[in-house]
């Protein structure tokens, strides 16, 4: 069992930058493949970002080259840097868990609650 707690979420302004944080506990955290996901209001979740047990690392493409996901096995946590924030932007970020790494919510076993963030234009 994995539990997950989303933090640093909040309400930023256009252009901002953010850091999201994802702490871990239960089961050994370096083994575990990491995703970052997003829900907008009224929307289905999608796919943000996530990074193997090995550092290799995939991006949707709405956030290539804006947002970075990182990983410290030491502090078993896992981070999303996020950078010239849009208002599309504007979603509950979730981070998970899993085996190995996926495109798909249904590739992974342990989900935190969430964290709120709002992009003002």
């Amino acid at each position: 069992q994995v539990q997950l707690v989303e933090s640093g979420g909040g309400l930023v302004q256009a252009g901002d930058s953010l850091r999201l944080s994802c702490a871990a506990s239960g089961r050994t955290f370096s083994g575990y493949a990491m995703g970052w996901f997003r829900q907008a209001p009224g929307k289905e979740r999608e796919f943000v970002t996530a990074i193997s047990r090995y550092g290799g690392t995939t991006y949707a493409e709405s956030v290539k080259g804006r947002f970075t996901i990182s990983r410290d096995n030491a502090k078993n946590t896992v981070y999303l840097q996020m950078s010239s924030l849009k208002p599309e932007d504007t979603a509950v970020f979730y981070c998970a868990a899993g085996t190995t790494i996926s495109v798909t919510a249904s590739g992974y076993d342990y989900w935190g609650q969430g964290t709120q963030v709002t992009v003002s234009s």
